[in-house]
């Protein structure tokens, strides 16, 4: 299973709202590519946001992930959670975070990762940092890792 921060690791971080309050985020179609050939594969995915937003909902939705959870700073409960409905070990879960409220979960998974612009101490305790910044890749190239692993599609160069 692969658990994903939304801000700063599905978008770049920025946040922009129009006059009217409507509320702009930028995701990366490449990451979008990761997650859905990640569930054809049938990998596991769930998404875990500090904050609420209708643009989140709305992505997820398109991409066809199931498991969103919005406005929760506790990411370790829904990851407990998680773990249990899906009868997962630690070692068989990986989580996406970047900034410090990200950490404890990031402790607890198997794998944890990190975006290259992160914040610095989450870069520095985590298992991997992406060569991609958030918004712009990162969360492909951990999915496609994971994919490779199991040989599920051919192991890129360079």
């Amino acid at each position: 299973m692969v658990l994903l921060d939304v801000d700063g690791v599905l978008t770049d971080g920025r946040i922009i709202f129009g006059n009217d309050g409507t509320e702009y985020k930028c995701f990366d179609a490449h990451d979008g590519y990761g997650i859905t050939r990640a569930l054809e594969y049938k990998l596991k995915l769930a998404v875990i946001s500090g904050k609420t937003s209708k643009v989140t909902k709305l992505r997820m939705k398109r991409l066809g992930v199931k498991e969103l959870y919005q406005n929760t700073m506790d990411k370790v409960s829904i990851y407990q959670k998680l773990k249990k409905k899906y009868r997962l070990r630690d070692d068989e879960i990986c989580f996406i975070g970047d900034d410090e409220f990200d950490l404890p979960l990031l402790k607890k998974v198997g794998f944890s990762a990190a975006p290259c612009d992160a914040m610095s101490i989450v870069r520095h305790g985590v298992d991997y940092v992406t060569k991609s910044a958030g918004g712009r890749g990162a969360v492909r190239e951990v999915i496609d890792m994971i994919l490779q692993s199991k040989n599920l599609i051919p192991t890129t160069i360079g």
